[in-house]
C-alpha cells in the first residue's frame, strides 16, 4: 500500500457522501475552516464552481494530505456528519487501514503470479467497462438494507479474475466503498479446512489475533463476503436451523460456519456475494435469503474477432482464421470463454505456420484440441517431438487422468512427481502454458482449464492402460465411458466425448505420429469400442418385442454435440440420449429401419454410431441420416461400415456436406463384401474431382442397384464418364436419379446412348434440369428402340412445350416397357395435350401411370 492515504482512500468519497445541500454548506464553510486552522483561503472561484473531484485535488493541493483531512474533519462536525469523521478517522488510524494494506499487496501478487492473466494480455488490473456494468448497482452505496448476490459464469470465463480485480479496486478506493470491510473466501482453499471459526476466517492472513473482530462486527452492515467458486464445496445448505450457529467467535466445522453466514444465522445484516457455475443446483440458491443473480459473460463475438486480429498480429490472417472459427458454431460459443479464445486461436495460428489446412482443424473440437495440446509439446519448426516432450506429455495426461477421477483439479509438486513429471519439467510446462501457478498458492498448479485437462485425461488412454497408472483411482475406458455417460461426475464435461473423438482415423494417425510405437492400438478404430455397459432404459426400449421389420421412431430435431462454453450439462444429456438410441442397433434383433434428420451428429455421436452399425449384431437394413451435419470426415466411418455390415442395404446421406468424402465412400462401395443396395446423396456437394470414382463402382459393385444424386452439380464431362460406365456390359444399375443436375441437351444424347445399351436400367429421373425440346427427342428415339427397357421415366420441370408432344406421344404408342412417365411443370400447350391423349387412347399404349 502506498503511504498516501489519501491518495489510495480519496477524499472524493467521502464528499459523495454528503448531500446536495450538504456538500453546498461544505463549500461555504471553507471560507472560514482553513483560516481557523491557519491555512490560507483557496481561491473561492474554483471551490464555487468545483464538483465533488475537483474540491477533493484543490484541497490536496493547497493544503496536502495532513491539513487537507484536518480541514475536512472540522466542516464535517460543523455540519453534523461526525459519522462521515469517525469512519475517516477509523480507516486512517485502525484495522481497516492494516487490513487495506494487505488486500491491496496479496491481491497484486496473486494477479501478477497468475499466467492466465499474461496470456490474455489484453487483461488490465483495473476493471473493463462490462465487468463494471456487470458489477455497477450491485451493492450501491446509497442502497438501504443488505443483499445477497449470487454472480453465475461458466468455468474459465473469468469469475475469479474480476473478483480479484474487485478486491482490488476496493482497496485502492475506487469501488464499493460503503463497505469498510470485503472479506473474499477461496472455496478451494476452505475445501481442505475442518473445524474452525467465521472470526479466525475473517483474521486468517493479516492479523496474528482476533483481536480486530470486535471493531469490524461493531458495523455488520458495512461487511461485504465474496465466496468464491462455491460449487468447489458440493454444500447443499440444507443442515437444520437447530445446527447453524450465530457466534463468529465459536470453532465449528467449516460446512456450518459457510451455510451460518450463507443462510443469514451468522452476521444476518452482512451482504453476501457467492460466485459459483451454473451447473450447480438452483435449490441451492432456493436456500438463500431473497438472492439477486447476476451473469458474467464472456468475449462477445466482436471481441472474439478483435483477438484473433491481435493474436495473429496480421489482420487479414486473423479474420481468415476467425471465420473458420464461426463456421463451428461450438468453436465459436468457446471462444466466449478468454482463455479458450487464446487457445483456439494459439492452435490454428500454429497450423496455419505449419501450412496446414484451418477449415479441417476448425471442423472436429476434438481435431482442434489435440492439435493445440501435441503443438505445446513439438519444439517450433520440428515435424516430430523429442523423447522430452513424450514424456512430458505422457506425464502431463497421467496427471490430468487422476485429477479426473479423483475430482482434483489444484495439483501439488508431489501430484506431479507421481505421475512421471520432475522438477526440472514444471519450467517448461509453465512456460508451455500447459500449467499455470494456481494464484492463491505458491507451489501448486492447475491445467489453464478444464477443457485441457479434460482432453490430456483422455490422451491417456492412448498412451497407457489404467493398470500402468500409479493411483487406483483410474479406472478402465470402458468404466469411464459408463461414468460419463450416467453423469455421475460434474465436472467431467467433454472427457466421454474427447475420448470418442480420438477414436477416428484421422485423430489415429495424428497420435501416431506423435506417439510411435507407444500408441496403444487396442481402442483404434476397427476393433469394437471396450464392452460398454448397457444403460437401462425406461421404457425398456433396447428389448421391447418390436416385429420383424420394425422401424424406429424418427428422431427428429436433436444437437448430439459438445455444447456450449464447455460446461453445459447438455452436453452429456445429449450423448447419453443418442448412446441409448443407438444401442438399440445391437440389442433389438428386430429392428430394421432407423431414420435420424434435422440433428447434428458431431463427433462423439458419429463414432457412437459407426461402431454399434460395425456390430455383428447389429441387423438394421435401411438407415436415413438426412440433414444431420455430416462431413467428409464421416465418410471414413461409412467406410468401415460398408464393408463389416453385411445387412445394411438402403443409406440415405442427403443434405449433408460430404464434399470430397464421396471418394471415400466410392473406395468402401468398390470393396467385394459391400452389401449396399442403395444410396441416397441427395444435395450432398460432392466435390466435381469425386465422380471420376463413380465408374469403377458401377463396374464393381454388382449388388448396388440404385443412386440418388438429386441435387448435387454434375457437369457434362462427369455426366460423360457416368454414362460411359453405364453402358458397360458389367454394370448392373438398375436405378439412376439426377434430378437438379445442371444436364442440359447436350447431356440427354449421352442418357440416350444409355438406355439403348444398358439392359439393366429401369428407372431414370432427370426432372428439374433444362434439357429442352431437343433434348426430350432425343431420349424419345432412345425410349423407342427395342433395347431400351426402362421402365419409368421423370421429365418434370424440364422445359419442355407442346413442340415435343409427337415425339413423347410415339413412345407412349411404341416403347413396350415404359409403365410409368412424369411430366408436371412443363409448359405443354393445348395442342400438345390432345396430342398425348390420342397417344394414350392407343390400343398399343401401355403407360400405367401419367404425372
Amino acid at each position: 500500500m502506498a503511504s498516501s492515504f489519501f491518495s489510495e482512500f480519496g477524499l472524493m468519497w467521502y464528499l459523495g457522501e454528503l448531500r446536495k445541500d450538504e456538500f453546498r454548506k461544505f463549500k461555504e464553510l471553507l471560507k472560514e475552516a482553513p483560516v481557523q486552522l491557519g491555512l490560507q483561503q483557496m481561491p473561492w472561484a474554483d471551490v464555487k464552481k468545483g464538483t465533488r473531484e475537483d474540491l477533493a485535488n484543490l484541497l490536496a493541493k493547497h493544503y496536502g494530505e495532513e491539513q487537507a483531512w484536518d480541514v475536512t474533519f472540522l466542516i464535517f462536525q460543523k455540519i453534523n456528519r461526525k459519522d462521515l469523521c469517525d469512519k475517516a478517522k477509523k480507516e486512517i488510524t485502525g484495522h481497516a487501514k492494516t487490513y487495506r494494506a494487505y488486500v491491496e499487496k496479496k491481491f497484486t501478487g496473486m494477479w501478477f503470479r497468475n499466467s492466465i492473466t499474461r496470456i490474455c494480455d489484453h487483461f488490465q488490473k483495473k476493471l473493463a467497462p462490462k465487468e463494471c456494468e456487470c458489477l455497477d448497482g450491485l451493492f450501491a452505496p446509497k442502497g438501504t438494507g443488505t443483499r445477497t448476490v449470487v454472480l453465475k459464469g461458466l468455468q474459465g470465463i473469468g469469475k475469479t479474475t474480476v473478483l480479484m480485480k474487485l478486491m482490488l479496486s476496493w482497496a485502492e478506493g475506487a469501488l464499493y466503498q460503503k463497505f469498510s470491510y470485503v472479506f473474499y473466501f477461496c472455496c478451494r482453499e476452505m475445501k481442505q479446512m475442518t473445524v474452525t471459526s467465521l472470526a479466525a476466517l475473517i483474521c486468517r492472513g493479516w492479523s496474528n489475533s482476533v483481536s480486530p473482530i470486535t471493531e469490524i462486527t461493531s458495523d455488520p452492515e458495512k461487511l461485504l463476503f465474496i465466496i468464491d467458486g462455491f460449487e468447489e464445496l458440493s454444500y447443499d445448505l440444507d443442515e437444520p436451523d437447530s445446527d447453524l450457529c450465530s457466534d463468529w467467535m465459536e470453532q465449528r466445522p467449516i460446512r456450518v460456519i459457510l451455510s451460518s453466514l450463507l443462510r443469514k444465522k451468522m452476521l444476518p445484516e452482512a451482504s453476501l456475494l457467492i460466485a459459483l457455475a451454473p451447473k450447480y443446483p438452483q435449490s441451492i440458491e432456493n436456500r438463500l435469503e431473497s438472492p439477486e443473480s447476476k451473469v458474467l459473460r464472456g468475449f462477445r463475438e466482436w471481441e472474439r474477432k478483435l483477438y484473433f486480429c491481435c493474436l495473429f498480429q496480421d489482420k487479414n490472417r486473423g479474420i481468415k482464421a476467425f471465420s473458420l472459427v464461426r463456421e463451428n458454431e461450438q468453436l465459436l460459443s468457446m471462444c466466449e470463454i478468454p482463455i479458450l479464445c487464446w487457445s483456439v486461436g494459439t492452435c490454428l495460428k500454429q497450423e496455419m505456420e505449419k501450412g496446414r489446412d484451418l477449415a479441417v482443424t476448425c471442423r472436429r473440437t476434438t481435431s482442434l484440441y489435440s492439435s493445440f495440446v501435441l503443438n505445446l509439446f513439438t519444439p517450433k519448426g520440428a515435424a516430430q517431438p523429442d523423447r522430452q516432450g513424450q514424456g512430458r506429455l505422457m506425464g502431463l495426461c497421467s496427471l490430468a487422468a487422476e485429477g479426473m477421477w479423483t475430482d482434483m483439479f489444484v495439483f501439488t509438486g508431489e501430484d506431479l512427481r507421481r505421475n512421471g513429471l520432475v522438477d526440472s519439467d514444471i519450467p517448461a510446462l509453465l512456460e508451455a502454458k500447459a500449467l499455470h501457478r494456481h494464484w492463491n498458492t505458491e507451489n501448486s498448479y492447475s491445467f489453464i482449464h478444464l477443457c485441457l485437462q479434460e482432453i490430456c485425461a483422455a490422451l491417456f488412454y492412448f498412451g497407457k492402460g489404467h493398470t500402468d497408472h500409479p493411483h487406483p483411482a483410474v479406472a478402465s475406458t470402458e468404466t469411464l465411458l459408463s461414468t460419463f455417460l450416467s453423469k455421475v461426475k460434474i465436472d467431467w464435461v467433454f472427457l466421454g466425448c474427447f475420448l470418442f473423438g480420438l477414436l477416428s482415423e484421422k485423430e489415429r494417425q495424428k497420435l501416431e505420429a506423435f506417439f510411435g510405437p507407444h500408441l496403444r492400438q487396442q481402442e483404434m478404430p476397427g476393433v469394437p469400442i471396450p464392452k460398454w455397459r448397457q444403460p437401462t432404459m425406461s421404457p425398456d426400449i433396447a428389448r421391447c418385442p418390436l416385429g420383424e421389420g420394425t422401424l424406429l421412431p424418427v428422431v427428429e430435431n436433436h444437437e448430439y454435440q459438445m455444447t456450449k462454453g464447455g460446461s453445459d450439462p447438455r452436453a452429456s444429456n445429449h450423448l447419453d440420449c443418442w448412446y441409448r438410441i443407438c444401442s438399440v442397433l445391437t440389442t433389438n434383433k428386430n429392428l430394421r429401419e432407423l431414420q435420424v434428420n434435422h440433428s447434428n451428429l458431431q463427433e462423439s455421436p458419429f463414432v457412437i454410431l459407426s461402431s454399434q452399425l460395425r456390430h455383428p449384431r447389429c441387423r438394421l437394413e435401411k438407415l436415413w441420416l438426412g440433414n444431420c451435419g455430416l462431413v467428409p470426415e464421416d465418410c471414413e466411418g461409412f467406410g468401415g461400415v460398408l464393408q463389416e455390415n453385411t445387412k445394411l442395404k438402403i443409406l440415405n446421406l442427403s443434405c449433408n456436406y460430404l464434399d470430397t468424402g464421396m471418394s471415400l465412400l466410392c473406395e468402401a462401395l468398390c470393396h467385394p463384401t459391400c452389401p449396399l443396395h442403395a444410396l441416397v446423396l441427395t444435395c450432398c456437394y460432392i466435390n466435381e474431382g469425386c465422380w471420376e470414382c463413380l465408374p469403377e463402382v458401377l463396374l464393381c459393385n454388382k449388388a448396388l442397384f440404385h443412386l440418388d444424386f438429386s441435387t448435387n452439380v454434375l457437369r457434362y464431362k462427369d455426366l460423360n464418364l457416368l454414362c460411359e460406365a453405364l453402358t458397360q456390359p458389367g454394370c448392373c444399375l438398375k436405378s439412376l436419379c439426377l434430378i437438379n443436375c445442371f444436364i442440359t441437351t447436350e447431356g440427354c444424347r449421352d442418357l440416350a446412348l444409355v438406355l439403348t445399351r444398358n439392359s439393366s436400367l429401369r428407372n431414370l429421373q432427370i426432372s428439374y434440369n433444362d434439357i429442352g425440346d431437343d433434348g426430350a427427342r432425343l431420349l424419345c428415339k432412345a425410349l423407342i428402340r427395342s433395347t431400351c427397357h426402362l421402365q419409368m421415366l421423370g421429365l418434370g420441370a424440364c422445359n419442355l412445350t407442346g413442340a415435343c408432344c409427337e415425339d413423347l406421344a410415339s413412345v407412349l404408342i411404341n416403347c413396350r416397357t415404359l409403365r410409368r412417365l412424369a411430366l408436371s411443370g412443363n409448359a405443354l400447350d393445348h395442342q400438345g395435350v390432345l396430342v398425348l391423349c390420342q397417344a394414350l387412347r392407343h390400343p398399343l399404349c401401355r403407360l400405367q401411370w401419367l404425372g
